[in-house]
């Protein structure tokens, strides 16, 4: 039996997989403290671990969008994204981040700290205190890579000279971006005695394990990504606020049936919602739409057939599901291509867009803007539904998805690390 200290911030469709994790070490016998928002604590206690809140750090105490950390719908452009996420969340906390951890270190003895691959404060202090860091990154691989478009872009795979350009040419700016972070990264480290960093991005990368909860069969980043990192394939659990569902439909109805599920934290979605639910309400299809804890679901208008709810497992309804129209969360879109449902992606920021490139490279879904009219997102449904070619993109996608989950290392590899304490991984050697 091992002791694991999860460093987590409620990070909305983060908090499932990343539990989940939690979930399986507890589940064959192993501790583990959960060190996140107060915002988790039920959720926590209900996998069976411990909770600390983080004290010092900045915190949720409540879903308010008022207390969200980046405020990511209020920015115009994804390098002041870039910029908020590195002040407000990864970057600038971490002093405050690392000290917590080291309290809960001292206090409660871990094996391992496994971190999400924002909390830099939490590596640190897992670090100085000699223990191994098992950095968790609950979706696609997100650093800059050479061979892949910088995260937030949104790119296809890059063909040829100017695609490579494009690339390269992105990737020096989000380095600019972070940059700026590493001095004040730098004097968290030297406050806890550790050396100096020379890139912003080593401080994850030095991890000594990096899981990928993401199968990489779906993910085009994983042929280029450091020696260290480990894909274990998707975490699919539903998250603890899902709440049970009955379908109000007899049993044989013909139709196709439809999920609608977009982000389970606040993007100002209303409008986009409520333009997904116009365009399937005159069409012959059944659907399901979830607003997610952020919205009330008296606020949108909808038909008999378009049944919208605050939230209902995903999973069972996605198996029964012909398609699933949604933001392209990393938990939605890998359930759904596990079922081989096909999508009509409607990303609106953060990773959506990424994940979306994705899903449009092997051919199971299109992608659409969010300012889509209900007539663009009903014709786009209606190519989904009657072209097999996506259907079978995403029934490919199935089989290799359900492979990676079958033989994930994913509980190998964080034994491994309990049995190996004060390991050290070096940025860039293997």
């Amino acid at each position: 039996m091992s002791r694991y200290l999860f460093a987590l911030w409620d990070g909305g469709g983060a908090v499932a997989p990343e539990l989940g994790v939690a979930r399986r070490l507890i589940d064959r016998g192993d501790e583990v403290r959960v060190l996140a928002d107060p915002t988790l604590r039920d959720a926590s206690l209900r996998i069976g671990a411990t909770f600390a809140p983080w004290v010092a750090a900045p915190h949720r105490t409540s879903a308010d969008p008022a207390e969200d950390l980046v405020k990511d719908w209020e920015v115009t452009s994804p390098f002041e994204g870039l910029r908020r996420m590195r002040d407000r969340l990864i970057g600038g906390p971490a002093g405050a981040v690392a000290a917590d951890t080291a309290g809960q270190i001292a206090a409660w003895s871990p094996d391992v700290v496994v971190a999400d691959y924002f909390m830099f404060g939490a590596m640190i202090a897992a670090q100085a205190a000699g223990l191994p860091v098992a950095a968790l990154v609950p979706n696609i691989w997100a650093l800059p890579v050479r061979g892949v478009p910088p995260i937030a872009a949104g790119f296809p795979l890059a063909k040829g000279p100017v695609g490579h350009a494009r690339d390269a040419l992105l990737v020096a700016l989000v380095n600019r971006v972070f940059a700026k972070g590493l001095p004040s990264l730098n004097a968290v480290r030297a406050e806890h005695g550790l050396a100096p960093l020379t890139s912003f991005y080593d401080q994850v990368l030095g991890a000594d394990r990096i899981i990928v909860l993401t199968s990489p069969a779906f993910d085009y980043a994983a042929p280029f990504v450091p020696a260290n990192v480990r894909y274990a394939g998707p975490v699919l659990d539903d998250p603890a606020w899902a709440e049970p569902w009955t379908s109000p439909w007899p049993k044989g109805d013909p139709r196709p049936l439809v999920l609608v599920g977009l982000t389970s934290t606040f993007q100002d979605q209303a409008a986009v919602l409520q333009r997904i639910i116009d365009a399937l309400s005159g069409l012959p299809v059944r659907a399901v739409v979830t607003t997610g804890p952020m919205l009330d679901p008296e606020e949108l208008t909808a038909s008999d057939d378009v049944r919208v709810v605050r939230s209902a497992p995903h999973g069972p309804i996605i198996e029964r599901a012909a398609l699933v129209v949604t933001h392209c969360g990393h938990g939605t879109t890998l359930k759904s291509l596990a079922a081989g449902v096909p999508m009509v992606c409607i990303p609106m920021g953060r990773d959506q867009d990424d994940t979306a490139a994705r899903v449009v490279h092997h051919g199971a879904g299109v992608r659409l803007a969010p300012t889509a009219s209900a007539e663009a997102i009903r014709s786009a449904i209606t190519e989904v539904l009657t072209t097999d070619g996506y259907r079978i993109a995403a029934a490919r996608l199935a089989v290799a998805i359900n492979a990676d989950i079958a033989s994930s290392p994913l509980i190998a590899e964080l034994d491994e690390l309990a049995d190996t304490p004060g390991a050290t991984h070096t940025p860039g050697v293997a």
